[in-house]
C-alpha cells in the first residue's frame, strides 16, 4: 500500500497518479496540526462573539444575507450536506474517488479552512479503511465549488448516502460500521469547506492528463512505425532542425523520434536514394505537431499539481489577525483552461495518427499495396479500419469545443459565472478512448506495411513493438473479421507496450 504524509510540502504529481492507481494509506504529518487547530479557533471567536460571517452563521449562496442563530449551526450544516447532495449518473471509479478524498484532506489541512482536526482525521481514516463514497459523476459547474460530489462524498462522513466497500455497495453508516468507523456530525462550517473546493473538477482533469502521457508515448512509438512502414525520411528529425526554432516541445518529442529511429535501419538504407523528395505533414511535421502538445500537456500538469495542493474552499480563515474573507478560490477556471488545453493535445494526436493512417492505405502516398492487403478488390484490407480512425478524430473535434467557455448562471444569479471544469475534465477521458483506437489501428497499419518490405528490418526498439503486435495479431494476408485485431491492439496500448518508448523525464507524472 502505497504511504502518504499530507504536511505542509506540496503533493508530486506523480504522486497523485499512484492514487488514481492503488490504495493508499494517509497519515497527517504533526507540522499541519497546530495550523489546523488555530483556524477552527478563529471560527469558534466569530460563534462566540456574535459577529455575523457568512459560511459560518448564515445561509449559502443567495441566501448568504439570512443569519442563522446559534441553536441552528448543526443543523445548518447537515441540512446544507444533505441539499447538495444532488449528483446523478454512474458513480466514478474508486481511483478517481481516492483522489478526491485525498486532495480535499490536502486542502483542509491547508489551515484556511476553519475545521477541526478531528474532521480532517476522520476523513482520512475513512479513506485509509477503503471507505470510498458513491458520487455521480454528473452535477458540477465547477464553480463555488464541485458542490454536488463533494456532498455526496461528505454524506458518507455523516453516516448517510452510499460507499463502496470491500467491493460491496452499503449504506453510508452500514460501511463505516463495518470498517469500525464512526460518523461524525459537523461543526460550523465544516460543511461548507468539504463541499466548496475544486477537488473533484482537479482529479477529472488529473485523469485526463494521465491518460494523455501515457497516449503521447504511444504516438511516438506509432509514428515511428509508420515512418518506417512508408519508408519516410529521417532526416526531418536532425537536431539542428528543431534547435533553430527553440520550442521545447518540440526539441524533446523530435529527440523521442530520434531514440527508437536511431540513425539507420535496413528499411531506411534501403530507401536512400528514392525518388521522393519530401514526405506528407503528417509524417514531416510529427515533432512540430506532439511537441505542441507536449506543450500543452506540461502545462495543464503545472496548473494541474499547483491546484491539487490549494485551499479552494470559500471563506477562507487567515490565523494571523482572525480574518474571514470570502473569495472565489472555488472558482475552477484554471482546472478548465488546462482541461481545454488538455482537449486540443488529445483531437491533434488522434487527428494526426489518422492521417498517418491514411497515408498508409493510399498506394500513391506508401507506394505499398492498396489498403495495406495483398488482391485488393478480392480484400478490402484496411479500408474500414480507417474509416473508423476518420469516425473518432472527427468525434474528438466535436469533443474540443472548450468547455470553459460555456458557462450557465446559477443559484437565482448569485453564481452568474462558471467554469464548467467537470465536463472539461470529464470529456477526455472519451478523448482518450478514441485516440486509443485510433492509434490501435495506426500499430495494425504501419506494422502490416513494414511487412510488405522485403524481410528487411526496422530498428531493435521498434522491432520489440512490432513482435510484441505479432504474438498476438496475426499478419493480414486476407480479409477476416477486422474488430477483434483493433481490440486486441488496442489493450496492448492499455497494458503499457509503450511505456519505454520516451524517457522517463519527458512526462510530467513520469518524473520521479
Amino acid at each position: 500500500m502505497y504511504k502518504i504524509t499530507i504536511s505542509a510540502s506540496s503533493l508530486k504529481i506523480s504522486e497523485l497518479k499512484i492514487v488514481l492507481q492503488e490504495p493508499i494509506e494517509v497519515t497527517l504529518s504533526k507540522d499541519i496540526e497546530e495550523g489546523i487547530k488555530k483556524s477552527a479557533g478563529v471560527v469558534s471567536d466569530v460563534i462566540n462573539s456574535g459577529k455575523v460571517v457568512y459560511g459560518i452563521n448564515t445561509g449559502f449562496g443567495h441566501l448568504a444575507n439570512k443569519r442563522i442563530e446559534t441553536d441552528d449551526l448543526a443543523l445548518l450544516q447537515k441540512s446544507l450536506v444533505l441539499s447538495h447532495a444532488a449528483g446523478v449518473g454512474e458513480p466514478i471509479e474508486d481511483g478517481l474517488t481516492r483522489l478526491i478524498m485525498l486532495l480535499k484532506i490536502k486542502g483542509l489541512s491547508r489551515g484556511y479552512s476553519g475545521v477541526r482536526l478531528e474532521l480532517v482525521r476522520c476523513l482520512a481514516d475513512m479513506l485509509n479503511a477503503g471507505v470510498y463514497p458513491v458520487i455521480p459523476r454528473k452535477g458540477s459547474v465547477g464553480a463555488s465549488g464541485d458542490l454536488a460530489p463533494l456532498a455526496h462524498m461528505t454524506l458518507v462522513l455523516m453516516g448517510e448516502g452510499f460507499a463502496h466497500y470491500k467491493g460491496q455497495t452499503l449504506s453510508g453508516k452500514e460501511a463505516l460500521k463495518a470498517a469500525g468507523l464512526s460518523p461524525i456530525e459537523l461543526g460550523p462550517k465544516e460543511g461548507l469547506a468539504l463541499l466548496n473546493g475544486t477537488q473533484v473538477s482537479t482529479s477529472f482533469a488529473l485523469k485526463g492528463l494521465f491518460l494523455a502521457e501515457d497516449l503521447f508515448a504511444a504516438a511516438i512509438a506509432c509514428g515511428c512505425l509508420t515512418i518506417e512502414g512508408v519508408s519516410a525520411a529521417r532526416t526531418i528529425f536532425d537536431e539542428r532542425i528543431h534547435q533553430v526554432r527553440g520550442q521545447q516541445g518540440q526539441i524533446d518529442a523530435a529527440a523521442a523520434y530520434r531514440r527508437l529511429l536511431g540513425p539507420r535501419s535496413e528499411i531506411g538504407d534501403d530507401h536512400i536514394n528514392c525518388d521522393r523528395v519530401q514526405d506528407p505533414y503528417c509524417l514531416r511535421c510529427q515533432p512540430q505537431v506532439m511537441g505542441a502538445c507536449l506543450t500543452q500537456i506540461r502545462n495543464a500538469a503545472a496548473v494541474l499539481e499547483i491546484e491539487a495542493n490549494a485551499a479552494s474552499d470559500n471563506p477562507l480563515v487567515f490565523t494571523d489577525n482572525g480574518d474571514v474573507i470570502s473569495g472565489g478560490n472555488f472558482h475552477a477556471e484554471p482546472v478548465a483552461m488546462a482541461a481545454d488545453n488538455l482537449a486540443l493535445a488529445f483531437a491533434e494526436i488522434g487527428a494526426i495518427s489518422e492521417r498517418r493512417i491514411a497515408t498508409l492505405v493510399d498506394p500513391h502516398m506508401s507506394r505499398l499495396p492498396p489498403f495495406l492487403v495483398e488482391n485488393a478488390g478480392v480484400n478490402s484490407g484496411f479500408m474500414i479500419a480507417h474509416v473508423t480512425a476518420a469516425a473518432l478524430a472527427s468525434q474528438n473535434k466535436t469533443l474540443s469545443f472548450p468547455s470553459c467557455v460555456d458557462s450557465l448562471p446559477t443559484s437565482a444569479n448569485q453564481e452568474d459565472q462558471v467554469s464548467m471544469a467537470p465536463n472539461a475534465g470529464r470529456r477526455l477521458w472519451e478523448m482518450a478512448e478514441n485516440v486509443k483506437y485510433i492509434l490501435a489501428i495506426e500499430y495494425l497499419a504501419a506494422v502490416q506495411g513494414i511487412e510488405f518490405k522485403k524481410g528487411l528490418k526496422t530498428t531493435p526498439a521498434l522491432e520489440k513493438y512490432h513482435e510484441a503486435l505479432r504474438k498476438v495479431v496475426p499478419n493480414y494476408d486476407k480479409d477476416r473479421f477486422f474488430a477483434p485485431d483493433i481490440e486486441t491492439a488496442a489493450n496492448l496500448i492499455d497494458k503499457g507496450i509503450f511505456a519505454d518508448a520516451v524517457e522517463g523525464d519527458l512526462l510530467p507524472s513520469w518524473k520521479q
